[in-house]
């Protein structure tokens, strides 16, 4: 417990001096108004380091890239392996479980031992791992390394302890489970084949013992040849050469005869007693051609052979076999029961598959019931024991990439009613035709905790489909899917002119949210520069979309010099501005032309019928203006409360009165400071022969999730170090020597869309990478005093020397050296902006390379990865990517020397990053607080617009919204994230709004239905100091909190020097509120408020690729999420008492079952079916017969032993064993204490029975009369 006391009149003195020159800081001494009598601010902040800790809590979605397939007959519990490494293992619902190899080789083979709780791992690095499934957080038991051989297959029989292992040089050696050691008994590859073979077999690609004889192991290799091998005798009983190569081998449950499927599309049987040819070869899909020859077919990659007891024919299924001819169809998987044959097809390649059987021996009837099919992108279980194979309704959410993520957003503690209600409208639109039968994956047992609370997940997607998910209790299941492109017509490029040519793959996709759960009023920003605003009703309607047109963009160029008064520490009085920045230049008076003021997307004006859940009531457009696109809007914010809608871009803001259907505001960012502008701005003509950027608007987001998807490689030092000389640099600058050259594809996806990522509160963006996209046009051309000048922000603390030299006349200078002429080719002259990025698909490779290329700033790494201007305050550089020769002069900039101004000759724009609807005080003389607009902008700037908001409801939608900016501003280093307000008990004060109301309802006439608003004042608590509160003001380099409406500094921090924040958040953590951020170098951090004391900061999460900045958010109750790979979402927790209870939450994998018993073979099957022996694997592989492998062809490697388990699962106790020991130490003084008193009562009656005794001998001889 920790308090904070601070004199609000004389805060001079209680913050630091910022080299940003904070307008706010000093302007609140010498403000009798504001803080008419000294008071003491007392806020007990309860937060401290130890309530903070990060880890993993699940990873929700499809495994990306996946490998291999295998599953457990008895505890029904399947296994899948990825390329890079992961493991997901899948129970019942709510039994989700991510292991994860820290090699990251691909996972090559998946062995369980059957109903021991343990998994056997192949991977790509040769190394075969031991995972230890009985604890809630698998973990390797022993690691075997490989050194000289290749693993190509593994197979480990039912109840042995004993692993087969094949390797590419043929080779077959025998692994021991327990000890994980190799045993001297190796199948050589030249004994296995005859003497006279002068070939090689290939690599092994099939193990399995006889179902007949376990004593006999069937060695398939590549090149077709098999060899049954005696593994008493050590010989081969025989062996057959066949013509074609082998892909896959299938036992007969009798084990009489197999199966084999071959690399030309042909099926083959083999019987036992003749194996000199197959008894029955057939090309499933192959057709007899004129000549009586097969036509060539696709290779069979696998095949099963099971039996039923109900019929007498078996199923054979398989994946592949069809004919090279039949181009353009889709992967198949076939089911041949008797002469029937069914062909399913895949919406993706298959990986692999698995048929399911009741029993886990190979020598019983299989009894198959379904068919695991692990597809590329998806993951389909097939109901075998109905005529029609229908498939099972997937419990899990593999679906989160079925149109590519572009925007998350994570709501904790939501209203309770709201899940409930989103599923009953989403359940009327589910699919039908699924098995009717339970979903054959039940292993393992879940419970939900006791600590759980209403969580949803929000995920936007490039097709412009929204789905809401039920993330309670770390588990994922799907609420309700909403499609944005159903409130537009279909775009033809023959109706829409202009805008029809960026109308392509992806329009609708969604960019950002802003979603009120109180009010269910849910709102979406598509990549068409449009906003889409949603009412929840349980009831369906009628009725037409009302659309709003907003000509927003920039039409001035300005020059900022800096002023005379530059040192002025506070901006916020119009009066302290001196000279008065001159009147901007009018605005053109140029007519648009007809296809010009048009929005990129046609709204439906017709009446819709729109079914229960969300319905469409209102879009805003930007439009399109002299030949220039709209720009991507950057900042979003809605208020249910006032019934206001803002939207901002990199020109300016508008704001929008949903409730009347009007534009109240539209405005470019320098019109709204007025005269307390902090630069001076000079007017200049504008340029001549402006090109169009028609092709800048619309870039469609599938492309970038092709299967060969593209990566944009930089070095490392792109990120870290910018350049000393400033340079025009094209794409080929950003190379490092061993990277891939671009594709051209690439070169026409330079920049991308602002991916959203959530906020907290309402509305989910990441400001970061758009808030300057900037096109060709008209912009403002900057040069700030030096006091507003700081280093430069770079992402891993690399600097540029302070000794860097200008580029004399805006040019290019070229290096000298072998580098010149590679960083003098120019790039292609105009790039066709078409495609945006994806969330999900936006990948950035960082190899080390030389540290003379890339470079540092923030700006640098978001130019490489989008191709635009970029600029901020506290940013000395700016290196540009130019398009052509002519650009590459106008991008180009010098900067003079001297210590008192710098000249930035280039083009940027103001963007608004960040808006914030609040109760607040729009000028330090307000008396009370009224409905106000924050405002944030790139160039780390705060204004404040204070409205007039009828309160009387019929008041409201008839009388006029008055908005007018004021010009208070207030300054930080960065771009602006987040506003957040706290009364004075450090309580956070959440934004006003209005109780949901269903107005499709049928009501009663006679009582209409009102407007119920709920606002939150300041706490009683507060009532000494009035309705004045806290903001909270975090930007990219520092947080602040201002004290309301005195506007007085009351703490600064610098968050970061060498890096900037992609993320931050005010959320609730343990009963109090904290300042959450994500930095670019992977840290997480949070702090106190309002004193913002450092409590966290870990180097957690790398920022490996734009996907991770794009969608990483975090939420209340110490919860944050992911985007991990294209098709996974993993949560995360930064609070320690959810990690102490994280153990409780998860699944368990192991349950312990009773293991089926073994098929009574008979008697007269016994004496029939020929010599079966006992086989003794221990004796024939154990040490004392075989003898040691070979030390220096696998290595030992010793796993964790289950520590991390263990250290999880005593985690959760740690702090009952604390209370314990104190508990026992005090109970160890008092049984002290009581020994002592003990003692002392022991000697004082040893005592008195000594005084007794003597008093007795002395009067023993009296008489009466004698006393």
């Amino acid at each position: 417990m920790k308090k904070f006391r601070k004199v609000l009149d004389g805060l001079t003195t209680s913050s630091p001096v910022n080299p940003g020159g904070s307008p706010a800081c000093g302007s609140a001494a010498g403000t009798p108004s504001a803080a008419p009598t000294p008071r003491e601010l007392e806020i007990q902040e309860t937060l401290m380091s130890e309530h903070f800790q990060i880890c993993k809590t699940v990873r929700h979605g499809f495994p990306y890239q996946p490998t291999a397939l295998a599953f457990d007959p008895v505890q029904k519990i399947l296994a899948i392996g990825t390329r890079s490494g992961g493991v997901r293992l899948l129970g019942r619902p709510g039994v989700d479980c991510h292991c994860q190899h820290e090699s990251g080789a691909a996972v090559l083979q998946l062995q369980f031992l059957i109903n021991e709780g343990a998994l056997v791992t192949a991977c790509a690095d040769d190394t075969l791992h031991l995972w230890n499934l009985r604890q809630r957080r698998p973990a390797i038991l022993h690691s075997l390394k490989f050194n000289r051989e290749r693993i190509t297959f593994c197979h480990l029989p039912f109840q042995s302890k004993w692993l087969y292992v094949g390797t590419e040089r043929g080779n077959t050696h025998i692994v021991n489970i327990e000890s994980f050691v190799l045993s001297g008994y190796v199948i050589m590859w030249n004994k296995a084949i005859e003497l006279s073979t002068k070939t090689h077999p290939g690599p092994v690609v099939h193990l399995s013992d006889s179902p007949k004889d376990e004593g006999k192991l069937l060695i398939g290799f590549e090149s077709g040849t098999i060899v049954m091998w005696d593994l008493r005798v050590k010989r081969a009983d025989f062996r057959i050469y066949y013509d074609e190569a082998i892909h896959s081998v299938s036992w007969h449950h009798e084990g009489r005869q197999f199966m084999c499927s071959h690399s030309d599309g042909s099926l083959s049987m083999w019987n036992l007693r003749n194996t000199a040819k197959p008894f029955q070869v057939t090309f499933p899909h192959g057709k007899s051609q004129r000549d009586g020859r097969k036509e060539s077919c696709k290779p069979i990659l696998k095949v099963e052979y099971k039996t039923s007891r109900n019929s007498s024919e078996a199923f054979v299924i398989f994946s592949g076999g069809l004919s090279y001819d039949k181009a353009g169809r889709r992967p198949t998987l076939t089911i041949m029961h008797g002469k029937a044959i069914t062909v399913l097809e895949m919406d993706y390649p298959i990986v692999d598959f698995m048929v399911l059987c009741d029993t886990p021996y190979l020598n019983e009837v299989q009894e198959p019931y379904a068919v695991v099919v692990l597809l590329e992108k998806d993951f389909v279980v097939v109901d075998l024991t109905q005529s029609n194979f229908p498939i099972f309704e997937n419990p899990y959410p593999m679906d989160v990439h079925e149109s590519p993520v572009t925007c998350t957003a994570y709501f904790a503690d939501c209203p309770p009613d709201i899940i409930p209600v989103l599923y009953s409208i989403g359940a009327k639109h589910k699919k039908t035709g699924y098995s009717h039968k339970e979903w054959p994956v039940s292993g393992g047992t879940w419970t939900i905790g006791s600590q759980t609370y209403p969580e949803i997940i929000v995920t936007g997607h490039a097709d412009g489909s929204i789905k809401f998910w039920d993330a309670t209790a770390i588990t994922l299941q799907m609420l309700y899917k909403l499609k944005t492109s159903k409130v537009f017509e279909n775009p033809k490029s023959g109706d829409m002119g202009r805008s029809g040519e960026l109308v392509e793959e992806d329009p609708y996709a969604v960019q950002m949210i802003s979603w009120c759960p109180q009010s269910r009023i849910f709102c979406v920003v598509g990549i068409s520069a449009h906003v889409i605003l949603y009412r929840f009703s349980k009831y369906d309607t009628n009725t037409t979309i009302t659309s709003l047109e907003v000509r927003l963009q920039c039409e001035m160029e300005d020059v900022i010099s800096p002023s005379d008064t530059e040192n002025t520490p506070c901006y916020s009085d119009p009066s302290g501005l001196s000279p008065q920045p001159q009147p901007p230049s009018p605005r053109s008076n140029t007519p648009d032309s007809t296809r010009d003021s048009i929005p990129c997307l046609k709204v439906k004006d017709r009446m819709i019928r729109m079914p229960p859940g969300y319905q469409a009531e209102l879009v805003v457009q930007l439009l399109w203006i002299d030949g220039e696109p709209p720009q991507q809007i950057t900042s979003l914010d809605l208020n249910s409360a006032y019934g206001l809608l803002a939207v901002g871009n990199c020109n300016g803001l508008a704001v929008v009165d949903y409730l009347q259907k009007t534009i109240l505001l539209c405005m470019n960012t320098l019109e709204l400071y007025g005269s307390a502008d902090p630069f001076q701005r000079l007017t200049r003509s504008p340029r001549k022969n402006r090109q169009s950027t028609s092709d800048f608007c619309m870039r469609g987001l599938s492309n970038f999730y092709s299967d060969s998807k593209k990566r944009i490689r930089t070095s490392y030092q792109s990120l870290t170090e910018l350049s000393d000389n400033q340079v025009s640099l094209d794409l080929e600058r950003s190379k490092s020597p061993t990277s891939a050259p671009y594709s051209p594809s690439l070169h026409n996806d330079p920049r991308g869309t602002g991916e959203p990522v959530s906020n907290l509160r309402s509305c989910h963006y990441s400001p970061v990478f758009y808030l300057l996209d900037n096109v060709k046009g008209p912009g403002r051309k900057l040069s700030l005093p030096t006091d507003l000048k700081t280093d430069l922000d770079h992402v891993n603390g690399h600097c540029t020397s302070p000794t860097s030299q200008p580029c004399p006349s805006g040019r290019a200078r070229v290096p000298g050296g072998p580098e010149g002429p590679r960083l003098a080719r120019r790039g292609p002259g105009r790039p066709p902006f078409r495609k945006a990025q994806s969330a999900a698909c936006m990948e950035v490779s960082l190899p080390v390379s030389s540290l003379t290329e890339g470079h540092s700033s923030r700006r640098a790494m978001l130019q490489q990865l989008h191709g635009v201007s970029m600029y901020s305050h506290d940013e000395h550089h700016i290196t540009t990517y130019s398009w052509s020769e002519r650009e590459s002069r106008e991008n180009s900039f010098s900067r003079s020397r001297s210590s008192s101004v710098s000249s930035i000759d280039r083009e940027t724009k103001e963007a608004v990053t960040t808006l914030q609807f609040m109760e607040s005080y729009g000028r330090k003389s307000d008396p009370l607080p009224t409905p106000c607009l924050w405002v944030g902008t790139s160039l780390g700037l705060v204004l404040i617009i204070p409205m007039s908001i009828p309160m009387d409801e019929q008041e409201r939608q008839e009388d006029p919204v008055t908005v007018v900016p004021t010009g208070t501003v207030l300054m930080l280093k960065g771009s602006i994230l987040r506003f957040s307000f706290l009364d004075f008990g450090g309580a956070l004060i959440h934004s006003p709004y209005e109780v949901w109301r269903d107005q499709q309802a049928p009501g009663d006439p006679d009582r209409p239905r009102k407007r119920k608003l709920v606002n939150f004042s300041p706490s009683s608590s507060q009532e000494a100091s009035g309705d004045c509160h806290l903001a909270v003001v975090c930007s990219e380099k520092q947080a602040k909190v201002f004290l309301m409406p005195t506007q007085a500094c009351l703490y600064v921090h610098n968050i970061t020097e060498s890096s900037f924040l992609l993320r931050a958040d005010v959320v609730s953590v343990c009963n109090s509120v904290c300042l959450a951020c994500f930095c670019a170098n992977g840290h997480i951090m949070t702090l106190s408020l309002p004193s913002l004391r450092p409590l966290l900061d870990i180097n957690y999460l790398p920022l490996t690729d734009m996907r991770i900045a794009r969608t990483f958010c975090f939420t209340n109750g110490g919860q944050a999420l992911y985007l991990c790979s294209p098709t996974e979402i993993q949560r995360i927790t930064y609070s320690q008492e959810m990690c102490d209870n994280l153990q409780e939450m998860l699944g368990e994998l192991f349950t312990p079952i009773e293991t089926p018993e073994a098929p009574n073979r008979g008697f007269l099957k016994g004496f029939f079916g020929g010599n079966a022996q006992t086989f003794d694997r221990e004796e024939l592989f154990g040490e004392a017969s075989a003898g040691k492998g070979s030390r220096s062809l696998a290595q030992h490697i010793p796993g964790q032993g289950g520590m991390e388990g263990m250290k999880a699962a005593a985690g959760g106790v740690v702090g009952d064993l604390a209370r314990a020991r104190i508990a026992l130490d005090e109970r160890g003084q008092r049984l002290g204490e009581l020994e002592e008193r003990t003692a002392l009562m022991m000697s004082s009656a040893e005592t008195f029975s000594k005084h007794a005794h003597e008093l007795m001998l002395k009067c023993k001889d009296k008489k009466w009369y004698q006393f």
